[in-house]
């Protein structure tokens, strides 16, 4: 039977974590088939039907999926799971949320965060918060799986599959969408940008956190920041990079005052250039950086800003 990718959208884009969860999917074996659930979201069903590998995309248009609740979702997911050997979902904040009800209702272990397909049973996976990798074989059954998409390549907007609508799963009843509060900023998004620039504690308050939003906008790039500075109440939760936050893997992460506990380097140490400032030289984040600078950060951020401006940023 064929693999189903759920795809994870906001009813106008398709998500980036989609096309690299289809290229985990291909790497299965089977068909891959792509299940579009949200209302009015006729654009991300055409851009799902162009990722390469895709046989079918499965559309269900309906007001109920208007927002991706955990439990309407799932019971949506749970309709269609007889035709499915695999099921995945971007370990991002909305697959983590509904896809372990899903493996649950299944009765079946899900296997989270896969970095590698090794073969259709077999995965790769991180554990002790990326410091080791544990090869998993799924027994015999449906596999749930979530994907760490920071570990595949996008799939290329190259294909042509067929679209079919799918009647909506009857409602749960046990939860409903009542409002959300999103943040708003013109930089890029932090799992997605190709360039982050982080802070730690080490910028001591919210307010030295503008000196990275200048550096930030002149490079185009996202900010974030480790568990401690969010703690601290620097800044709100959305900006946190770590194990329990956004796992990135920019081109280039600039670490900036962050001491690189293990919970922060779980997630970004798949970055292809790691940068650090941090006046402490003993500093862990110095052991994973490729370009480490022991300054004061007052002092060389400013100093960062000045030069990019000279060049033109």
């Amino acid at each position: 039977m064929a693999a189903l990718v759920i795809a994870e959208h906001d009813n106008k884009t398709l998500k980036d974590a989609t096309a690299k969860t289809v290229a985990a999917a291909v790497q299965l074996g089977a068909p891959v088939h792509i299940l579009v659930a949200g209302q009015g979201c006729g654009a991300v069903v055409d851009a799902a039907a162009k990722l390469a590998g895709v046989e079918k995309v499965l559309v269900a248009d309906d007001a109920l999926y208007a927002r991706p609740i955990a439990e309407t979702m799932a019971a949506l997911i749970l309709s269609l799971a007889d035709r499915y050997d695999t099921i995945l979902a971007p370990a991002t904040t909305s697959g983590k949320n509904y896809l372990p009800r899903v493996a649950a209702k299944l009765d079946v272990p899900q296997i989270s965060e896969i970095l590698k397909v090794v073969s259709a049973d077999t995965f790769e996976r991180p554990i002790y918060a990326g410091n080791a990798i544990q090869t998993v074989q799924a027994a015999a059954g449906k596999k749930v799986i979530t994907v760490r998409t920071t570990a595949f390549k996008a799939a290329a907007s190259t294909g042509s599959a067929a679209i079919e609508n799918v009647a909506a799963a009857s409602d749960p009843g046990t939860a409903k969408f009542v409002g959300e509060t999103l943040s708003k900023s013109e930089r890029p998004e932090l799992t997605s940008a190709k360039i982050v620039i982080s802070g730690g504690r080490g910028l001591q308050s919210g307010e030295n956190f503008k000196m990275l939003e200048k550096v930030a906008d002149k490079l185009h790039a996202a900010v974030g920041a480790s568990r401690a500075a969010v703690d601290a109440g620097f800044v709100p939760n959305d900006y946190q990079v770590g194990q329990t936050g956004k796992v990135v893997a920019p081109d280039l992460y600039i670490a900036v005052g962050i001491s690189g506990a293990i919970q922060h380097l779980a997630g970004m140490k798949d970055s292809k250039v790691i940068a650090a400032i941090n006046k402490d030289e003993e500093a862990p984040i110095f052991q994973i950086a490729d370009v480490g600078l022991v300054a004061d950060l007052f002092k060389a951020v400013p100093e960062m800003e000045e030069e990019l401006s000279k060049l033109g940023y």
